[in-house]
């Protein structure tokens, strides 16, 4: 059963409890997506800032975009508890021989680039929520900004601990990293856009931009 199946209340009683599974990937995940279904709702308000058309269609163009980022956070909240999931069970294969050695360090290296790209993916649709908001801010109701902060500042959470799980499964390897190239990228964007929304999360994120 998908998580987002369950009632409130035993979602969270899932995330609360001892096991590896729901974790924070999940968890930026949701944040993201509850961020997208509060965008959603001010871009379907029938009344924008001014009345102006212009805005409405910036409206509509945002809700395009918040439906597609939305229905992808949704899907990786049960990803990336799957993808965990994968790399306990490879940490867990034998290794009593050099075969097998071998067989468990090729499925843990395998295991850990999945759960590394997993979050990755919920970072970037968590920035086009953050886009999204941003129009809706500027665009919406304004009596539904309060709303469109919100949903700016949930997706900022949501690209914040995807980060965290980013660069926790990549570890100390050395080299260079795509992975956490993007991640870094991602992170700076979203600075820039929750900053367009008019809200200035607190905190060290921001500050990692260089």
């Amino acid at each position: 059963m998908s998580l987002l199946a369950l009632p409130a209340s035993e979602l969270l009683d899932r995330f609360a409890a001892p096991d590896p599974t729901p974790g924070g990937g999940s968890a930026a995940a949701l944040a993201g997506a509850a961020g997208a279904a509060l965008v959603t709702m001010v871009c379907r308000m029938t009344k924008t800032r001014t009345g102006d058309p212009v805005e409405r269609v910036r409206l509509d163009d945002a809700l395009a975009r918040v439906t597609e980022a939305g229905s992808r956070l949704r899907r990786l909240v049960d990803e990336d508890t799957a993808a965990y999931d994968a790399v306990v069970a490879a940490h867990r294969l034998p290794k009593g021989n050099e075969e097998e050695k071998a067989v468990r360090k090729r499925a843990v290296g395998a295991a850990l680039a999945h759960a590394t790209d997993v979050p990755l993916r919920t970072a970037e649709a968590c920035v086009a929520v953050l886009s999204a908001a941003a129009v809706a801010a500027a665009d919406g109701n304004p009596n539904a900004a309060s709303d469109a902060l919100t949903a700016a500042a949930l997706a900022w959470a949501g690209v914040r601990g995807a980060a965290e799980n980013v660069r926790i499964n990549l570890g100390d390897a050395a080299g260079p990293s795509p992975a956490r190239d993007r991640i870094d990228a991602l992170e700076r964007e979203a600075g820039e856009r929750i900053a367009a929304t008019g809200a200035t999360p607190a905190g060290p994120g921001p500050a990692r931009a260089r």
